[in-house]
């Protein structure tokens, strides 16, 4: 097992050069494109430490076709987790209510649709000298409405400090993710997302990035804009 660890860190490596990438050549060029085509998330992230086992995750996305104000979904997600080792291995169990706003096709109206979601997690974190990898898998139970899907997630992301050798504050850092989504139903191939940021570690527990994330449907493509919050406040000593 030790010896795949070095082969990791150099894929995860070149994952992450690839992924930043976008940041060169999608920021330039974007706010150029039509605003149909380039939306913009705004995220927070909350992942509060209860005691030394156990923490509460919060989330908040408000995300719109442009760069605010006409919303294309919200999505609101809580859970509560479980370290399987002191300050790793979080198994999580979570529920998700998500606002959808589709265009009509052939209108310039929008529809709406509620999902209602139930979710359960697997999170690791590994470190190789200054890269930080993280792995999540994901099983979604979606309630849409009159229909039930369920979805599978994989979830792998890297940062990279660039100004400290820790993500520390003031660091400032690279970060990149990479998801994959499966449906249990055809299409089996939902999408697949690659974000690259760059970051801002306040203190330990706060960090903001402003990133690119392109989205790859079955059929098309998106470009969104990210700016994201990470609070790590612990709710108690």
């Amino acid at each position: 097992m030790n010896d795949l660890l070095p082969a990791v860190a150099l894929q995860a490596m070149k994952m992450l050069r690839r992924i930043c990438f976008l940041i060169c050549v999608i920021l330039p060029f974007a706010s150029f494109a039509q605003k149909s085509e380039v939306g913009n998330w705004f995220i927070y992230f909350g992942n509060q430490k209860i005691s030394p086992r156990w923490n509460w995750h919060n989330e908040v996305q408000y995300r719109n076709y442009n760069f605010a104000g006409d919303l294309e979904q919200l999505l609101l997600r809580t859970g509560i987790g479980y370290n399987l080792t002191p300050n790793n291995n979080n198994i999580l169990l979570g529920y998700g209510y998500i606002l959808s706003k589709p265009y009509i096709a052939g209108t310039d109206r929008k529809g709406e649709t509620q999902e209602h979601r139930v979710f359960q997690q697997f999170i690791t974190r590994q470190q190789f000298g200054r890269l930080y990898l993280q792995h999540r898998y994901r099983i979604e139970e979606r309630f849409i409405e009159d229909d039930f899907k369920v979805r599978f997630r994989y979830f792998l992301a890297a940062n990279v400090p660039l100004t400290k050798k820790t993500m520390e504050a003031g660091a400032l850092y690279l970060s990149a993710y990479n998801e994959i989504f499966i449906n249990d139903r055809s299409p089996v191939y939902d999408r697949d997302r690659i974000y690259g940021a760059l970051g801002y570690a306040i203190n330990k527990d706060l960090r903001v990035e402003l990133g690119a994330m392109s989205q790859l449907l079955e059929n098309r493509k998106r470009t969104q804009f990210q700016v994201v919050l990470f609070n790590n406040l612990p709710l108690g000593k």
